[in-house]
């Protein structure tokens, strides 16, 4: 049984310091030496500022660093941004501001090593910063994720995967969200960060992980050294079943559920957090599946009067299904293959997912049957 700690917390450094300095040591502090290379990994999606909730709080990643270097270690900052240079997200964000007068590196993972994270997937590419590194301190953020439910302290590791290579894997799970899921568990795995911190202090509810979600006070801080009982907990806390979550569905394919984590602190029960409405990518019979894809399944959808054609969306399209002839984008919904890595990373949160009437009257005449039905 895994422990994970559960505080009530604000970013007021009275507050927030102590905390995560009390948290960092009962997870096993005593592994950050003299000399370590610590890399801290917080989640960077985009140029945004705090009160948007959409990165890791500067407060934390500040306190953090201080601890790494009250131990004598080598601290590094980094991630991969989706959209947007890593300066302006650390200006934007107010990180440059809060690690004024730390010595630390700050910038976005360089280089890749070709890592076998297991089959099907084999080697792939992840940030040699995160393979080489002693340590591992994960800082994510309690936000929904239009594809996954949840992006919490497993699927933050995905940053690690360094600039476009993210949406090629999108393409290579194709519209397979437990491939995809399984891909996310097994980096997981394979990096097996020691620190586990998820600032849920300012989260992020609705149809996150970017613009397109909306803030909401939350009050946690929650850590643990395994980022599965770190995910768990929070589902917990979310009223959520672990089937209902692809990633912990996944997690759980080959041992079975996860054991139910240790809770150090008291874990609120949240049921009324908007999350994003999850079906089926893909069912039916293969002939039907073109049809399927076309006039049953959610897809993204753009808001003309929000949307400036700045390109971020389809540039960053694996599927190459965005077309930017005019206001609003015309999608191929024949070729989406519904990551919505574009509505993540839309810099004016022009975009969101939406329901086609056909697919809103086949999810309903599904509900009278099976009144479990989807996720939403």
């Amino acid at each position: 049984m895994s422990r994970v700690f559960v505080r009530q917390a604000t970013y007021e450094s009275r507050v927030l310091r102590p905390m995560i300095f009390e948290m960092m040591e009962a997870m096993g502090g005593a592994e950050i030496h003299k000399n370590s290379r610590v890399l801290i990994k917080p989640n960077l999606l985009s140029p945004a500022t705090p009160q948007q909730a959409i990165l890791t709080h500067p407060a934390v990643i500040r306190f953090v660093v201080e601890y790494v270097l009250e131990k004598g270690a080598q601290p590094l900052i980094a991630d991969s941004p989706a959209i947007g240079s890593f300066e302006t997200i650390l200006r934007r964000n107010g990180i440059l501001d809060a690690l004024r007068g730390c010595d630390c590196e700050c910038r976005p993972f360089q280089n890749s090593v070709g890592v076998d994270v297991g089959e099907p997937f084999g080697a792939i590419d992840i940030a040699e910063e995160a393979v080489r590194a002693d340590v591992i301190v994960n800082l994510a953020k309690l936000k929904t994720h239009s594809q996954m439910l949840l992006t919490l302290a497993v699927k933050n590791l995905f940053g690690c995967i360094i600039g476009y290579r993210k949406p090629e894997w999108h393409m290579r799970a194709g519209v397979d969200r437990q491939m995809f899921a399984r891909l996310l568990v097994q980096i997981g795995r394979t990096l097996k960060p020691s620190f586990n911190l998820l600032d849920g202090i300012l989260a992020l509810e609705g149809d996150g992980p970017g613009r397109g979600g909306i803030p909401r006070q939350v009050g946690l801080l929650v850590a643990g050294r395994d980022p599965f009982a770190v995910d768990l907990a929070v589902c917990r806390m979310l009223g959520l079943d672990q089937e209902k979550v692809p990633l912990l569905k996944a997690a759980a394919e080959n041992n079975g559920p996860l054991p139910e984590p240790e809770i150090d602190g008291t874990l609120p029960a949240i049921r009324d957090f908007r999350l994003p409405c999850l079906t089926p990518l893909i069912y039916g019979p293969r002939f039907l599946h073109a049809f399927v894809r076309r006039q049953l399944l959610r897809r993204p959808v753009c808001d003309g009067g929000l949307c400036r054609l700045c390109g971020e969306c389809w540039k960053i399209c694996p599927a190459g299904a965005i077309t930017p002839e005019d206001k609003p984008l015309w999608f191929d919904y024949n070729r989406c293959i519904r990551c919505y890595c574009c509505i993540e990373i839309c810099p004016f949160g022009a975009l969101r997912t939406a329901e086609t009437l056909a697919g809103r009257i086949v999810r309903r005449a599904a509900a009278m049957i099976l009144p479990s039905g989807p996720v939403g």
